[in-house]
């Protein structure tokens, strides 16, 4: 390690995300919510995990589609689609390319996660994860 570097900042560049770690940081409830959201995206077909910092991403054969992480009662995420969602639970959709919109999402109840949020991440599995759109 340099000198004059704080040993903090070098603990916290090495640390390891995983799975585990994020659920630590949501209730019971919001943990609920993200087994949903696992179980939505199962639902797609075959995936993997990326962990990071800021989300847990699924990827499907192709790509990462979508990503969520439980946030104390909530669940916190992303999808891709290619087209532009407009709903309260999306709380804003930006363009990442001409044809492909990145949409961040907050719920706080199983209700949410309904047919319309499972289509919208079955989309995403489909036109993003396996690469067909």
């Amino acid at each position: 390690m340099p000198a004059g570097d704080d040993h903090g900042v070098w603990a916290r560049m090495t640390e390891v995300w995983t799975i585990e770690r994020h659920l630590e940081a949501g209730s019971d409830h919001g943990c609920a919510l993200f087994q949903r959201f696992v179980d939505i995206v199962a639902a797609c077909g075959e995936y993997t995990t990326s962990v990071a910092k800021t989300t847990i991403t699924f990827k499907g054969p192709r790509r990462g589609f979508a990503g969520a992480r439980p946030s104390g009662d909530r669940l916190v995420g992303y999808f891709d689609v290619t087209y532009r969602v407009e709903d309260p639970r999306v709380s804003r959709a930006t363009p990442y390319q001409k044809d492909l919109f990145v949409h961040h999402f907050r719920v706080s109840s199983l209700e949410q996660m309904d047919e319309a949020f499972a289509g919208w991440i079955a989309d995403a599995y489909d036109q993003v994860g396996s690469g067909n759109r």
